[in-house]
């Protein structure tokens, strides 16, 4: 599409640091873009500060983020037929997603598991449960080497989920289970997290770009 070139060109240009990866963030765009289309879900995971970018990343996808996302006819009919004014209130209200999950979202989950069986492998759990051929696992970690970002990784792909992460430092362990490896050229935990924001509000807005042009 013209308008996600044209959004490339412009974050390159601002972010020059980052043009090397131009090819892995548009290969990215488009798996997700791809997942959405195929009534496919993104899982989302991620430690302290990325694990904060997780549901960043979830909030930008499940509501309208740059365009407005107004329910289609179909689903509005729907609503109306089924619960007349109060549906009609709902139907203009509620906004299309892209479906998508945090994990680790789910505290009681998350501390039973890390209490009774192991917390390095409590996401992994969790990407166990709910990845389906056709999902996407995104991982954050700045490091590259987070022991459980890694496990969760491992069990998406075992359940036939592409895999796509979001590094720095070479990329660590990370960058060589995942199907896509995005790595920040940066050292310093900060500045990594600094590329990756800008990183994932450009994969948001691309994808709702090709879902939504209004």
């Amino acid at each position: 599409m013209d308008d996600v070139k044209f959004l490339m060109d412009d974050f390159f240009v601002r972010h020059v640091n980052l043009a090397h990866l131009r090819l892995q963030i548009s290969e990215a765009s488009n798996a997700l873009s791809d997942c959405f289309t195929h009534a496919g879900k993104l899982l989302v995971c991620g430690n302290g500060g990325s694990a904060a970018d997780s549901g960043h990343i979830v909030g930008e996808l499940m509501k309208g983020f740059f365009k407005k996302r107004p329910l289609p006819e179909s689903w509005k009919k729907r609503f109306t037929e089924q619960f007349s004014d109060t549906g009609k209130k709902l139907a203009d209200t509620l906004q299309m997603p892209l479906p998508a999950i945090a994990l680790g979202s789910q505290l009681p989950l998350a501390s039973a598991f890390s209490n009774d069986v192991n917390a390095n492998m409590e996401y992994a759990q969790e990407a166990f449960a709910y990845a389906q051929e056709g999902d996407i696992l995104l991982g954050i970690s700045t490091s590259g080497n987070s022991e459980n970002i890694c496990h969760a990784v491992r069990a998406a792909k075992v359940k036939k989920a592409r895999t796509i992460c979001l590094t720095g430092r070479g990329g660590g362990q990370l960058a060589g289970l995942c199907d896509i490896s995005i790595i920040s050229p940066e050292q310093e935990t900060y500045r990594i997290q600094e590329d990756h924001l800008a990183i994932y509000h450009l994969l948001c807005r691309a994808v709702e770009l090709h879902f939504f042009t209004k």
